[in-house]
């Protein structure tokens, strides 16, 4: 094992106090080491990546962009644009983090009078689609000063109960008809702290792409 040449006082190196036994061990232990060091690097490497925070953007069909961290990327649903998720240990859905387009009918006026009527027959709409779906409440919220409307309830995804948010957008230009849907879901057991669907996204991993989340 080559070590590197040191001045007298700071030695010996590790190198040099191992080299005996790395002279002496079987091929087989050396490359038990070798496989050893090259997991121990790439473990490294996962939790430093765990640790910073990932950023998707995208120009089309509406510029938009956010940061995360914890959820990975994901197929999006037909339709979407970008969905990231976190699976439990047994491969289940805990959280999700989706974005599809939106688009408004002709209005007059500002963005936030027509969201409250768009979404009247959007939730109508997820009634008529899923026989899980239920109401819990609505209203007018803002997502990084923008004007949104959220709609919470709670549904059932891939046989488990889940708490629903879905976030209706519109930038704030005067006519602006495009926009996007943001839905997130977690199951009631992910998060000790969101205990409704009135608290997802206030807490815990979708936290970040939610406040994060802006329209360009």
């Amino acid at each position: 094992m080559a070590t590197i040449p040191v001045r007298t006082p700071y030695g010996p190196t590790l190198g040099r106090l191992l080299e005996p036994w790395w002279r002496a061990a079987s091929p087989l232990t050396r490359m038990l080491v070798r496989v050893a060091a090259i997991a121990a690097v790439a473990l490294a490497i996962g939790v430093a990546l765990a640790l910073l925070n990932a950023h998707f953007s995208t120009r089309r069909p509406l510029p938009f962009s956010f940061a995360y961290r914890g959820l990975y990327r994901a197929r999006p649903d037909p339709g979407g644009i970008v969905k990231i998720r976190r699976l439990d240990s047994s491969g289940h859905l805990e959280d999700s983090f989706a974005v599809a387009p939106l688009e408004l009918p002709p209005y007059t006026g500002a963005s936030q009078g027509e969201l409250p009527v768009f979404a009247d027959g959007y939730i109508r709409e997820l009634e008529r689609r899923d026989t899980d779906f239920v109401l819990y409440g609505e209203g007018l919220q803002r997502i990084n000063t923008v004007p949104a409307y959220d709609v919470y309830y709670t549904t059932t995804v891939e046989g488990r109960p889940m708490f629903g948010r879905d976030v209706l957008l519109v930038a704030q230009r005067a006519g602006q008809r495009a926009g996007v849907r943001i839905t997130m879901l977690t199951t009631p057991t992910a998060n000790k702290d969101v205990t409704s669907p009135l608290e997802v996204a206030t807490t815990g991993v979708l936290l970040r792409p939610y406040k994060t989340f802006a329209l360009h």
